[in-house]
């Protein structure tokens, strides 16, 4: 995109000899002014300015940006690249292969499809723990990963030779976030034109996993969007969003000795998600961010999607710099990110004085050991109420009555009892702490202090790590503290997001048919990021988010019904109880230990070629071509009827008449309810599917895994063992009712949508508030769309799904405030009409929708729904069925 300079604001900044073109913000009178996140929007659009997508009224409206007001002004957003994950990035690349036919059908050239900005994967979601304990885990379950996805592989494969600027980091070497910190990260980026010319400007990213936003920690604006958006970013469509308010989260302080860094991140998930700041960037300042270690920064930044805001960020200065160097970084890179910062206003000054929106605070001294659970990461619990916390919420998953005490034989003979309550799952695992080395040595010196006081995991406990890249297990090595992780249990499984994205892989058999039999509520113990319903392991009902070391604390615990201050984890040889405060290391014995055991030697080396793989990866066999050959008889990879009979003109937008309620849900339903991401059963409409299809038990992989097969997806489309249908009362799971039979029986929701289909009946989903919460899923909106469903009501959205929809083309609505599904009396068995939506035909996007429900037997309900597509862009999508057609009409207009 070719600027016009509205500002004058090109200008020259030579660091180290070399000379690079920068657009100056101090040209533009006000930005001086703005919080660092819009400060790096500001110098997006400065440089994008064209007159057309990026106006210069677009950047004097940031320029003059008030604090207070509420969002109502469109920008465009360029990132500067994209980050993928395989879960969704699968289905991104099958989307563009798909685009490329589309394209050359409409009359268009199909290598236009190609992504215009540097766009990179890491496999890191498709390992499963199904080996553990044991010192050839790590082997065996890359060897079984590999037997499950090599379709998928070669795909991927296939995607890194035919697109321009899509790169592959393959299986086994970590965690996409943890990658791109350590890694990818630029954080001052530089783009070479053809007359040799550099221009440098600030690293920005969208990313297919919400928890993009671990890059914030960086002082990188970034966050998650979903593979519809990301796909559009890669084809040079700038994203559309409203100027956000921005929070000024302010810290003090520092860390009380037995907290950790996840005990902080914990606590400010808690305070923001109450505080309210879905949309909205946060941003921390103060003088207590420069004692804030970049390893922290990135933690905190993590859990952005779990307290709702789209970003937190934190501004470059020395700590990040350090950070930098540390990972390998050369030279020049750190040299042009600390000139640049400091001539653009971009580099932390505590004396600065900025105006937000928002103000909150936090004092690091007062936080405390803590826990989340048992199904939102929001829900923080302070240690020392754990025990009682637990009792509190255990009635709402067992009846009342004496606790069941099952006797069960493990396979190595071990005779043990199963309760209520026991840890049935300990994993170290997800981006969000595996990057932070000063938990992982902490839980590595917790097991040393254990194993020499001679404890031991309990016997029922399904224990694994599997760290966010091959630096943690080099620091381990260095640091001697392998031997003692493994004699826990704790041997290395994998390098990827494992128990944390469901992949956990099966419980033990006898554990398994314990649970089962007896309907057990057992628990995990993760130091992951989510632990929402049916996420982790569909045996386990409830789950708790912890720092490693208590992940390790609770498995020598063995049962959530515990108080560490008060019981002692068991006895050393001499008969000596042994307390958690006994083995728990100490800060300065953490910190030693960083500095004993961590350099930057370690981060080259593990990064000098990690885009080679291994002999596994190298040896697939890849297929050639610009355009994929589908195999029609894959069962993970296959074309998507998106683009099937689409015209390049659109068809005009109608209102909905006459639809059915698809599915009536309560608040919280996150994308994991509607697009379960783990493991799924024969009897279930996916596993019919592939058993239908000559594919086995053992080989049915996780929904996850399977996105790249439309099939697949829409049958586990509102498919969560754990979703509760208010049409269904008392039933748990994806089963509705299907009203175009006389006695409505009640049937998986993919049954249901069928006969719905073949009706010619549309569908509409209601919900309570913050739909959509969780990872930034886009099969829960394709998944809905393909179902039929034409629009979904609700009280309020998360950000990323509410834009999914969109793009998906179904209708976001939110009920008139105040009233909600129940207030206004809906059942569920309701005849919806839903009109004023054809005005958009003209140009306009109304403000409301009118909405009568008729029952029979009943009053019509009728109200206003508001209509929440909320930039002129969005609209434009809508318009033309989704983002995707309009990009695709965008492109095959240019010949």
């Amino acid at each position: 995109m070719t600027s016009i300079n509205s500002f004058n604001a090109r200008a020259t900044l030579s660091v180290n000899g070399n000379d690079y073109t920068i657009y100056r913000l101090d040209a533009v009178s006000g930005t001086e002014k703005l919080p660092y996140s819009l400060k790096v929007l500001a110098e997006n659009l400065l440089r994008t300015e064209d007159g057309a997508n990026v106006t210069a009224e677009q950047i004097r409206a940031l320029a003059s940006w008030n604090p207070q007001a509420e969002p109502d002004t469109e920008i465009q957003f360029t990132p500067a690249r994209v980050v993928m994950q395989d879960f969704t990035g699968v289905p991104c690349i099958v989307d563009l292969a798909t685009m490329r036919e589309a394209v050359a059908e409409l009359g268009g050239d199909p290598t236009r499809i190609n992504p215009l900005a540097p766009a990179e994967m890491v496999i890191d979601h498709s390992v499963q723990i199904d080996v553990f304990g044991t010192a050839d885990a790590f082997e065996r379950n890359v060897e079984r990963e590999y037997e499950r996805n090599q379709e998928r592989y070669q795909f991927l494969r296939w995607g890194q030779g035919a697109f321009d600027n899509f790169r592959v980091v393959p299986p086994g070497t970590g965690i996409v976030h943890q990658v791109n910190i350590e890694y990818l990260t630029r954080t001052v980026f530089t783009h070479t034109a053809q007359d040799g010319t550099v221009t440098a400007y600030p690293d920005t990213c969208v990313g297919t996993d919400s928890h993009t936003t671990m890059v914030n920690g960086l002082g990188v604006l970034g966050w998650g969007v979903g593979g519809i958006e990301a796909e559009a970013a890669m084809l040079g469509q700038p994203v559309s969003m409203l100027i956000p308010k921005v929070v000024g989260f302010k810290l003090s302080g520092s860390i009380p000795a037995g907290a950790t860094a996840t005990d902080v991140v914990l606590t400010i998930t808690q305070m923001l998600r109450a505080h309210g700041v879905v949309g909205k960037f946060v941003e921390f300042y103060g003088d207590g961010v420069g004692a804030v270690p970049l390893a922290n920064r990135a933690t905190i930044g993590n859990m952005s999607p779990e307290f709702g805001s789209t970003a937190a960020m934190f501004p470059i200065d020395d700590i990040t710099l350090d950070y930098l160097r540390l990972t390998g970084r050369s030279q020049d890179t750190i040299a042009l990110v600390e000139a640049y910062a400091k001539e653009q206003g971009l580099w932390h000054d505590p004396t600065r004085e900025v105006a937000y929106s928002e103000y909150l605070e936090l004092d690091l001294s007062t936080v405390v050991p803590s826990i989340a659970g048992p199904k939102r990461p929001q829900d923080r619990i302070a240690l020392s109420e754990s025990k009682e916390a637990f009792a509190s919420a255990l009635p709402h998953y067992v009846p009342d009555g004496p606790r069941p005490d099952v006797p069960i034989t493990l396979e190595d003979g071990t005779v043990t009892r199963l309760n209520h309550g026991d840890v049935a799952i300990a994993s170290i695992t997800s981006c969000t702490n595996t990057s932070n080395p000063s938990v992982m040595l902490a839980a590595g010196l917790l097991a040393r202090k254990a194993v020499a006081r001679g404890l031991q995991s309990k016997p029922w406990v399904k224990t694994s790590i599997a760290p966010g890249s091959k630096v943690v297990t080099d620091y381990y090595d260095k640091a001697g503290l392998w031997d003692d992780l493994n004699t826990l249990g704790f041997n290395l499984v994998g390098y990827g997001c494992a128990t944390c994205i469901g992949n956990s892989g099966p419980l033990p058999a006898a554990v398994s048919e314990a649970v089962n039999a007896n309907d057990l509520t057992v628990v995990s113990v993760l130091s992951g990021n989510r632990n929402f319903e049916g996420r982790i392991n569909p045996d386990v009902k409830m789950n708790y988010l912890a720092s490693p070391p208590l992940v390790v604390a609770y498995a020598l615990a063995g049962t959530m019904d515990f108080d560490f201050d008060t019981q002692s984890l068991g006895r050393d040889p001499d008969g000596v109880d042994v307390y958690l405060r006994d083995i728990w290391p100490t800060p300065a014995e953490v910190q030693a230990t960083i500095d004993a055991a961590i350099d930057r030697d370690m981060f080259a080396q593990s990064y000098a070629d990690v885009f080679a793989g291994d002999a596994r990866w190298q040896s697939l066999e890849t297929p050639e071509g610009d355009v994929f050959s589908w195999d029609n008889a894959s069962t993970y990879v296959r074309k998507p009827p998106y683009f099937e009979g689409m015209t390049m003109t659109p068809t005009p937008v109608s209102d909905i008449h006459g639809a059915r309620v698809l599915l009536k849900l309560g608040d919280s339903v996150t994308t994991d309810h509607i697009s379960p991401a783990g493991s799924f059963t024969p009897e279930t409409p996916a596993g019919q599917y592939l058993l239908a299809h000559g594919v086995q038990r053992r080989d049915f992989n996780s929904y996850g895994s399977r996105r790249g097969n439309h099939e697949v997806m829409i049958r586990g489309t509102f498919a969560n063992i754990r979703i509760r249908n208010e049409i269904v009362p008392g039933v748990e799971g994806g089963f509705t009712r299907d009203f175009t039979q006389a006695d409505a029986p009640v049937v998986p929701v993919f049954d249901a949508a069928q006969s719905y289909l073949a009706a010619g009946t549309p569908l509409v989903v209601l919900g309570g508030k913050e739909y959509g919460s969780g990872s930034s899923r886009d099969w829960a909106a394709k998944g809905t769309s393909l179902l039929g469903v034409r629009a979904v009501i609700t009280e309020s959205f998360e950000r990323i799904h509410r834009s999914n929809l969109i793009g998906m083309g179904v209708l976001p609505l939110q009920f008139p405030v105040g009233q909600d599904r129940n207030s206004l009396g809906l059942t569920g068995e309701e005849v919806f009409d839903i009109t004023g939506i054809d005005v958009l035909n003209e140009g306009t996007t109304p403000k409301t929708v009118h909405v009568v429900a008729r029952r029979e037997g009943a009053e019509p309900i009728a109200f206003d729904a508001d209509v929440r597509i909320d930039t002129p862009g969005e609209a434009d999508y809508y318009r033309n069925g989704g983002i995707l057609q309009y990009v695709l009409r965008q492109l095959a207009a240019r010949g």
